[in-house]
């Protein structure tokens, strides 16, 4: 047997346990959930009755599109935060810079049912934010928990560390010689980022941003303990329709749509890489 063919079967030894833990984990249970999901509710037969029940009926219609909304909401903010931030650790100086680099992870390692309920605590109408304002004559705050906002604060808190991270990877690998020649050369700040900040770092954003986007969409926790009963996010409403009223055809129909919002997703990231590959 030549080397070649003995490193091609080294390689092949070497890929085949991969791909069967994709096969069993990944693979498998979405074909399952698309099975499921074409079952009409009789169990007789297939369709697409599941799929068209989602965007016919107006409680299963709002909750898509309150899901998208938060995400994207969700998304928005935390890159722009989180842009902004990594911006500030690379470029700032100080007590105040040093203390933030330390700091802003913390939050990756809090589990998230922890969090979620220090933010009920927090913001809750009797909550902590409350008794606090309460002094100052403030007797009533806005609405946050268990609404809208609520579940936008709470996905920022979940996100903003690992965006951080890293877009703050991405900025501290642009060499100094590159800033202080755009500055030398009589660049604004506005000019630095959008010609070297931003082209230098994007790969690494749209990254976050792919994680961000897939993470919140298939969120559940926090939806689960502070969103509002009405509508809710997709998680928590296929948690429903599957456990109180046993509907698992249409469970799978939503899970399956969650997938296809995610894989565009992914197929965006991985369509404007290799865009770039190929053009570098």
């Amino acid at each position: 047997m030549s080397s070649s063919s003995k490193r091609g079967m080294l390689g092949l030894a070497l890929v085949i346990p991969s791909f069967l833990i994709l096969l069993v984990v990944v693979i498998i249970p979405i074909l399952y959930a698309v099975k499921e999901s074409l079952i009409d509710q009789h169990g007789t037969g297939y369709g697409l009755a599941n799929y068209i029940r989602l965007f016919t009926e107006p409680a299963m219609r709002k909750n898509i599109i309150y899901t998208i909304n938060v995400t994207l909401v969700s998304t928005a903010f935390t890159l722009v935060i989180s842009y902004a931030l990594a911006i500030y650790l690379r470029f700032g100086k100080g007590f105040v810079v040093k203390w933030i680099g330390r700091l802003y992870f913390v939050p990756m390692f809090v589990p998230g049912v922890i969090a979620t309920y220090a933010i009920i605590t927090m913001y809750g109408n009797h909550g902590w934010a409350a008794r606090l304002l309460l002094p100052l004559g403030i007797e009533t705050i806005p609405r946050i928990i268990y609404d809208y906002k609520g579940l936008v604060l709470a996905n920022l808190w979940f996100n903003i560390p690992f965006a951080t991270m890293l877009l703050s990877s991405a900025l501290a690998s642009i060499p100094n010689a590159v800033v202080e020649s755009a500055r030398d050369a009589g660049a604004s700040t506005l000019q630095l980022f959008g010609r070297f900040i931003l082209p230098l770092s994007y790969k690494t954003m749209w990254v976050a941003v792919t994680f961000i986007f897939m993470g919140i969409m298939g969120s559940f926790t926090a939806p689960f303990l502070i969103g509002a009963n009405s509508p809710q996010v997709l998680g928590v409403a296929m948690q429903q329709v599957f456990s109180s009223y046993q509907e698992t055809h249409t469970a799978s129909a939503m899970a399956v749509f969650m997938f296809l919002l995610c894989s565009f997703m992914g197929y965006f990231y991985i369509r404007t890489m290799v865009k770039d590959a190929d053009a570098s």
